[in-house]
Parts: structure tokens; sequence; C-alpha cells
């Protein structure tokens, strides 16, 4: 274990202490602006999109059938399916997909 590991989990530690706590104590107030309320409350949606969103398409093999597994979970998530049911389908239209791109292929 390197020397330095103590600090460098300090500051992380810190770091993440600081990022959530600055917040709480620098605004003691309730927030009056509709921009800024609406703003911070879909903040977290969009981070979970662009965290999400490229991960979809370079997860499998080819980008044919990371398309289909969206196009798929996009069509079952509009149609308000279960979360269970979105991400089983999805799983199984890129399974196919990259069997079917597979076998054409060869």
């Amino acid at each position: 274990m390197p020397d330095n590991f103590i600090f460098y989990v300090a500051v992380m530690a810190g770091v993440t202490y600081l990022i959530r706590m600055l917040p709480l104590a620098l605004v003691k107030k309730k927030l009056k602006s509709r921009f800024i309320r609406s703003f911070l409350f879909y903040i977290p949606y969009a981070v979970l999109g662009a965290m999400t969103f490229p991960a979809i398409l370079y997860s499998t093999g080819r980008l044919y059938s990371a398309i289909a597994g969206l196009l798929a979970a996009g069509i079952l998530a509009y149609r308000e399916k279960s979360l269970l049911t979105v991400a089983g389908c999805s799983c199984a239209v890129v399974l196919v997909s990259e069997w079917v791109l597979r076998f054409a292929v060869k």
C-alpha cells in the first residue's frame, strides 16, 4: 500500500463532504425562484441521461444492436411497461440482433 494512501482517502472524503455540505450551509432560506427550483429538480435526470446514453451505445459489439436495444427500451418505456420488462426485452432484442448480425456477416 502506498505511503500517501491515507492522504488520498482523506482528500477524497473532504472534497465529497464539502460538495454536499456547502449548499446546505450557504442556502438557509427556501428558494423562491421557479427557474432555479425547476433547474435543480431536473439536474439528476440530465446527469443520468448524459452518463447512461453513451454507455448504451458502446456496450455491445456492434452499434446496430445497441440502437435496436435502445429503440426497444424507448418504445416499451413510452408504453409505460415495468422496469423489469423494459430491461429484459431490450436485452433480448440486443441478443437476437447480435446473433442475426453475426450470422449475416459470415
